[in-house]
């Protein structure tokens, strides 16, 4: 499965075709994958354990009207056709049989997006010096618009932007936009930590929303993580990147005396890190106290000491980009800028 997230981020893809020699297994897709983490599916296990075996496809002998038939009711993005003996036949695409508007995606959501926008950006210094770093340019936008332009593609429209340092700056840049996002502004008067700052929002937000910090970009299509969200029933759900690393090294393991108990010649160790994008049910925001300081870390202990579930959706590594530091930021920019038209 790691591999297939790896080739799938490389390529630039969200699902992969899977052969045994010349003999068509299915499609595996980013979404297959997720759902097999969340189910505690180890990372090192192989496709065939998570490939849907019921899945149907299309045959040779079906008419274009069964197969594009076949496509709305299963939502599918692509549909392989397939022949009695597992040879891959054909490959129909959305974009060849549909208009772009009527691309399967579900339906849109519209929940309130909090914006943590305060923070001084200490490690971007000395751009941050002369511009917050919610203003810091990615490409031909800044990343507070890239973040703001990704949730009302999805059908959020409601943005509460939690400001302090700079916030002059920030407020008189986005008033002159072509385009005026819905926003309303609080203020920290003074630092109140990750997440302190959100229980200014009391009485204000009744429905599940998004927290979202202002120095990455996931590529992540929210809604999933939102139906996900619910049907676990979560209390809090954190966006989680799935990172691997290999220890160069045979790694040895001991017991009573010093003696070996195991050897692990060049591991590969998997974690899941926090992205700084959450879902929370609104009631969490009386969990968070009034003018103390409060990380996001400390809400999610409360939750789970009084038996509230936290949940973890994961998203593939190079779908999060990241701007916490330089070295990260150059990076992201060398992304954008790569993307960006020739005449540009």
């Amino acid at each position: 499965m790691l591999d297939a997230m790896k080739l799938m981020d490389e390529s630039m893809v969200k699902l992969l075709f899977v052969f045994s020699d010349n003999h068509f297994e299915g499609i595996v897709t980013i979404g297959d994958i997720q759902r097999a983490i969340i189910r505690n599916v180890p990372l090192e296990a192989h496709l065939s354990a998570i490939l849907d075996k019921e899945k149907e496809y299309a045959s040779p002998s079906e008419s274009m009207e069964s197969i594009r038939e076949k496509m709305i009711a299963f939502r599918a993005e692509c549909m392989p056709v397939v022949d009695a003996g597992g040879v891959l036949i054909d490959v129909y695409f959305w974009t060849d049989l549909f208009n772009y508007e009527e691309h399967p995606r579900h339906d849109k959501i519209d929940l309130p997006v909090v914006i943590m926008a305060g923070g001084k950006g200490t490690r971007l210094k000395p751009l941050t010096h002369v511009i917050p770093k919610p203003l810091v340019p990615v490409g031909e936008k800044t990343i507070l618009e890239i973040i703001m332009d990704q949730f009302e593609s999805i059908g959020c429209h409601k943005f509460y932007l939690s400001v302090n340092y700079k916030a002059d700056m920030i407020k008189y840049y986005l008033s002159q936009l072509p385009h005026q996002y819905d926003i309303e502004y609080f203020m920290e008067d003074k630092p109140l930590g990750t997440i302190g700052s959100v229980s200014l929002l009391k009485k204000k937000i009744h429905t599940p929303f998004f927290v979202s910090n202002c120095d990455s970009i996931n590529e992540q299509d929210y809604r999933d993580v939102y139906d996900y969200h619910v049907k676990n029933r979560n209390d809090l759900t954190i966006v989680t990147m799935v990172k691997s690393f290999r220890i160069p090294y045979g790694v040895i393991e001991t017991g009573e005396d010093g003696l070996m108990t195991s050897l692990s010649e060049k591991p590969k160790l998997n974690f899941q890190v926090n992205t700084g994008v959450y879902i929370l049910n609104p009631s969490c925001i009386n969990e968070i106290p009034e003018g103390e300081f409060f990380h996001i870390t400390h809400l999610m202990e409360a939750i789970k000491a009084r038996g509230g579930r936290v949940g973890c959706f994961p998203v593939s590594e190079k779908s999060w980009k990241d701007m916490g530091d330089w070295k990260e930021y150059l990076k992201m920019i060398n992304i954008e800028y790569l993307k960006m038209p020739e005449n540009v």
